[in-house]
This record gives C-alpha cells, sequence and structure tokens, in this order.
C-alpha cells in the first residue's frame, strides 16, 4: 500500500487504539484499585480480616484471569452488547464496545499487582499508624498506597503495555485500531509493508509506555 494512502489509515487506527487503551486504563486503575486494596485488606490478619470475602474476591479475580483474551473476548459478545445496550448502542463490535472485554481482562490482572504491590509496605509503617489512631481509610490512604506508589506504577505500567496486546487481538473481531489495521489490510491482502508498519508502531508504543513509567517509578522512590 502506498504511504499516502496507509498515512491516514494509520492515523485513524492509532486513535482508535488510544481510545481503547485510555478508557480502560480509566475504568482499570477505578475498579482494580480498590480491588487489590480490598484482597489485601481482608485477609487474614489484615486490617478488615474478613476471610470468607477474602476468598469469594480471589477466587473471582482468579477466574478472570483465567481466560486466554480471544476466548474471552467471544464468551463476553453477549455482556458486551447488553452494556452497549444501556449506552444506546446494542454492539458487540467497534471500538467503544471493546472497552468492555478489555476492562473485564485488565481489571484482575492490575489487582493482583495492586494486591503484590500493597503487601510489599512494611508492616512496622502500619503498626505505628494504628498505634496513632488512624482510621482504616487514613491508613490506606497515607500509608498503604503512598508507600506502595512506585510498584504501583510499574504495576500500571505492565498493564498499559498488556492492554496494548489486548487491544492489538480485538482486531480479529474488526474492533478497530491497529490490530484491525494489520489483519484487514496487512494479512488478508498480503501486504507485508503495512504489516512491518504496524509492528514498528506498536514496539515504539510499548517501549514510550515502559521509558515513562519506568522514570515515573523512580522519581517517587526518590521523593
Amino acid at each position: 500500500m502506498p504511504w499516502d494512502e496507509l498515512r491516514p489509515l494509520l492515523w485513524t487506527a492509532l486513535q482508535e487504539t488510544f481510545t481503547m487503551v485510555g478508557w480502560t486504563m480509566l475504568l482499570t486503575v477505578a475498579i482494580g484499585l480498590p480491588l487489590g486494596i480490598l484482597l489485601v485488606l481482608t485477609d487474614k490478619g489484615g486490617l478488615l480480616a474478613v476471610p470468607p470475602v477474602n476468598k469469594v474476591l480471589g477466587f473471582v479475580v482468579n477466574v478472570g484471569r483465567s481466560f486466554p483474551f480471544l476466548i474471552l473476548l467471544v464468551a463476553l459478545i453477549p455482556f458486551t452488547r447488553w452494556v452497549m445496550g444501556l449506552f444506546g448502542q446494542a454492539t458487540a463490535i467497534g471500538t467503544d464496545a471493546m472497552v468492555v472485554p478489555l476492562t473485564v481482562a485488565a481489571v484482575p490482572f492490575f489487582a493482583r499487582l495492586v494486591e503484590t504491590s500493597v503487601r510489599e509496605v512494611d508492616r512496622g509503617l502500619v503498626e505505628a499508624a494504628q498505634a496513632m489512631g488512624a482510621s482504616v481509610p487514613v491508613i490506606v490512604r497515607k500509608v498503604l498506597v503512598r508507600e506502595a506508589l512506585p510498584s504501583l506504577v510499574s504495576g500500571l505500567t505492565v498493564t498499559v503495555i498488556a492492554v496494548v496486546g489486548y487491544s492489538a487481538f480485538a482486531g480479529v473481531i474488526g474492533a478497530g485500531g491497529l490490530g484491525d489495521l494489520a489483519i484487514r489490510y496487512g494479512y488478508k491482502n498480503f501486504d507485508d509493508r503495512t504489516m512491518l508498519v504496524t509492528v514498528v508502531v506498536l514496539i515504539v508504543i510499548v517501549q514510550a509506555v515502559q521509558l515513562v513509567g519506568d522514570f515515573v517509578s523512580r522519581r517517587l522512590s526518590h521523593r
């Protein structure tokens, strides 16, 4: 495909990918961060120790993580169509619709990373905060999250990169984005140039996300 034809298609695909990844990450952080913290708080010995609740949450997270994304994508088509119907778009295909399965896949992944990061916080800091009469919300906000912030940023970086990869998978069912460009115009038309450009762009995006994430994490760890 000539560059003059590929350029507008590539720009549109980039916008669609950024839209999918952006909205997915907003929802993932909003749901996955408190879920990961709850996994720590409700565990045995936690600040809100409720083992049965912890087991249920852990089971739900593990189920969400056990599905390969392509299978999850297909399995969630009825649910995606229902969710989109709430917004007046009863479809399971397209850039907006793909935010649903991407979020379902990313939330349990990120929640486990959050759980790991929060568990690494020095227990002595939590006990000191308790001794000073700090409430659980204050301990979570000013001790657990603050101390785990560099690690949380690293986990967020890993999750963004994973979601970029998931969004490329979504191209299999015509979701738009770089994956759709590579499959529709590259693979199906035997266009090696389009495939190569798409792969290079994905590599650049991943490298950029990793560099920014590492930089922010290092700055926070030396604050």
